[in-house]
This record gives C-alpha cells, structure tokens and sequence, in this order.
C-alpha cells in the first residue's frame, strides 16, 4: 500500500475513534442523570420517573463505551496494550461503575432484594459521579501524558513478550494527581449533569421536574463553563508533544496545541461551532419558558467539542498519548495503528456505521413511545 494512503488511513481512523469519544460524552447524561437523583427527584413518584427516564437509554451509553474500546483496539491496538494493560487500575474502576449501573438498574425494583431500593440508588448516584470523573481524567493524559515506556524489542523476548511497562506503581490512578488531569475531569462531570438536565426536560412531562431541571440549569451550566475554560486555556499556553515528520522524533513545542487549531482551521470550526450550538441550547433553555429541544443543540455541540479537541491530540503531528517516563516512547497515530491491511478491512466495514446509526435513531424513537409521566410509570407494568 501506498505511504500516503496509509497515512490518510490513520487519519480517517483517528477521526472516527474522536467521533466516538464525542458519541460516548454525549450519552453520559445518563450518569449526569443519575447523580441529580435526589437533588432533582423530592418525592418517590418523582424519582421513579427520572429513574426510567435515563433506565431505557444506559445500555447505549455502554454499548458506546464497548465500541469506543474495541475501535481503539482494532485501528491503534498499542494504545489499548499500553494503557489498558498498565493504567488498569482506572479502566477497572470504570468498568466496575458500569457493572453497578447495570446491576442497579436490574435489582432495584426486584421484590425481595437483599440491599434494598435506596442502596441501588446509591449505587447509580456513584456510577453517575465517578464514571464521568474518570473517564475526564484519563483522557487528560492525552494532553498531560501518563507514566509508561515502551520498547518494542521486547516483542522478540519469547519468555516475556512485553511491549509496554507502566512506571508508575498507582497503574493509571496516578493521573488524578494532576490538577489538569482533574479539571477535565470535573468539566466532564458538570456536562453530563447539564445534558442530564436537558434529557429529563425533553423527556419527562411532569411541571415539577421541568421547573426543579431549569432551576438548577445556570449552576451545573456554570460549572461546566469554569472548568472548560481553565483547562482550554492550559491547552493553549501549555507545551504540546510534538512529532517530527521526517525523523518520528518526539520533542517538547510550546503552544503546541493551540498551533494545531490554527493550523487545522476546519478543526478549529468544528470546535467553535460545537461551544456555539451547546451554549445556544442551554441558554434557550433557561430564557425560554416550555422549551424542550436544548438537548439537541447541546448534544449535537458535545460531540462536536470533543471532535474536535481529540482531533487536536493526535492530527498535526501530535503525540496523542505522550509519555512523561520516556520522551520517545510517547504514542502516535503512526507508530501505535495497526497495519495497513487491517486498517483498509476495517475502514470497508467503517461503511455500515450510517446503517447502525440509523439503527440507534431507530431504537430512541421507539423507547420513546411511551412517556415518562405519573400516569405512565402507574400502569406500566414493567419499570425500575
């Protein structure tokens, strides 16, 4: 295969790996729903709506973050060894939030569990604020860089065939030290109350909740806001990994990130049309008495921003994962991907992904039949 259509073929799988990484955001309302529970949620009959609400959609979130994984591992499957076989210790923890969502979810409502009803809750109140936490947090590193080196030599070692090794003894939980790391972090876990607050506003006819979610809409909005912005401006006067074309050598640039959406001016479109359309969709909200559509705007923006801001890790010449332990042993999209025979495979594949989106609108709008209102959750025979 050609150099240049191999190079294109990173790129194209870059960019449908940040697509989902924005899909993934996007669909964490459901945890940003999940953590407003009790603060949103006064009497039991309120809670029992929110709790279905965001109940017919969690599956897709984790079917997302499963796709999420395994297109990682297919197109750049060093990344998924380095980090998922070093950093483990974060990827388990949220793998074990996702196990006690789906358990709760399953248990809550059964007659005669042993935990009862509230420790359930409990348990999605967690998966709600943790998820979110850690997920922020370890794609900081993207632009922060993680504690691993790698050493491709190794391969040939048949006793122990070990590319990868982690540096640092806390395997990933490390990366909560850094305050940047923990900015992103908690950005992530204010956005997914703020489209957990628009989803239970599209989604659930009930005053008391419309008026409870606008209510704390400026707050979680607010948040958000702060938490961004500091952390893009880090982004922008931070030094970025750097790659050199010729030579694949990983060297320090100063505003290195903020050089790419300069450099990328459709990245830096995207980018600014996604801050445009989420903001428009949260203020609309807020001022307009009645309306109900925010979470598109601002869930069509969510997607965009993350786009975007992955594009910006890994396109331009840009170590997308970089290694703080050993310079050169830092990630790229042409050092980590696969070969060009499974990517040109893949990318054939990579074709049915209109089909299986039309498929997820397909399944929304079904499950969206039926309401969420008082009336539905007391002849519904089957809720949570």
């Amino acid at each position: 295969m050609e150099t240049s259509t191999y190079i294109f073929l990173q790129h194209y799988w870059w960019f449908l790996v940040s697509l989902l990484g924005g899909l993934l955001v996007f669909l964490l309302f459901v945890q940003g729903g999940q953590s407003l529970l009790f603060q949103i949620g006064k009497t039991e009959s309120q809670q029992k709506m929110l709790l279905n609400s965001t109940g017919r959609k969690w599956e897709f979130t984790f079917t997302t973050l499963v796709t999420f994984g395994g297109a990682f591992f297919a197109s750049f499957p060093l990344f998924y060894s380095t980090s998922f076989g070093g950093a483990y210790w974060v990827w388990m923890l949220i793998l074990l939030c996702f196990v006690l969502q789906a358990v709760s979810y399953e248990y809550q409502a059964k007659k005669g569990n042993l935990l009862g009803k509230r420790t359930y809750q409990i348990f999605l109140l967690i998966n709600g604020l943790l998820a979110p936490l850690l997920i922020g947090t370890a794609v900081g590193t993207f632009f922060t860089g993680a504690e691993f080196q790698v050493n491709k030599e190794h391969l040939t070692d048949l006793s122990m065939p070990v590319i990868s090794t982690w540096m640092h003894p806390l395997h990933g939980l490390e990366a909560a030290l850094n305050i940047w790391n923990l900015f992103l972090g908690l950005a992530l876990v204010y956005l997914s109350r703020v489209l957990g607050l628009l989803y239970y506003i599209n989604n659930i006819d009930d005053a008391e909740i419309y008026a409870a979610c606008r209510r704390r809409m400026k707050k979680e909005s607010s948040g958000f806001i702060i938490f961004l912005v500091v952390f893009v401006f880090y982004l922008s006067v931070a030094e970025g990994f750097a790659v050199n074309p010729e030579t694949q050598e990983i060297y320090m640039e100063e505003g290195k990130y903020l050089k790419n959406f300069l450099e990328m001016p459709a990245v830096l479109a995207i980018l600014l049309v996604g801050l445009v359309s989420f903001l428009y969709g949260v203020i609309k909200t807020i001022r307009k008495e009645g309306y109900r559509r925010g979470i598109w705007f601002a869930g069509i923006g969510t997607i965009l921003t993350v786009l975007a801001l992955l594009l910006c890790a890994g396109w331009n010449n840009t170590a997308y994962y970089p290694s703080n332990a050993d310079l050169q042993s830092s990630l790229t999209i042409a050092n980590s991907c696969s070969s060009p025979f499974t990517l040109k495979v893949m990318s054939f594949v990579s074709i049915l992904i209109p089909f299986v989106l039309a498929y997820i609108f397909y399944a929304w709008r079904a499950i969206d039949l039926r309401g969420i209102n008082r009336t539905e959750m007391d002849h519904d025979s089957h809720t949570y």
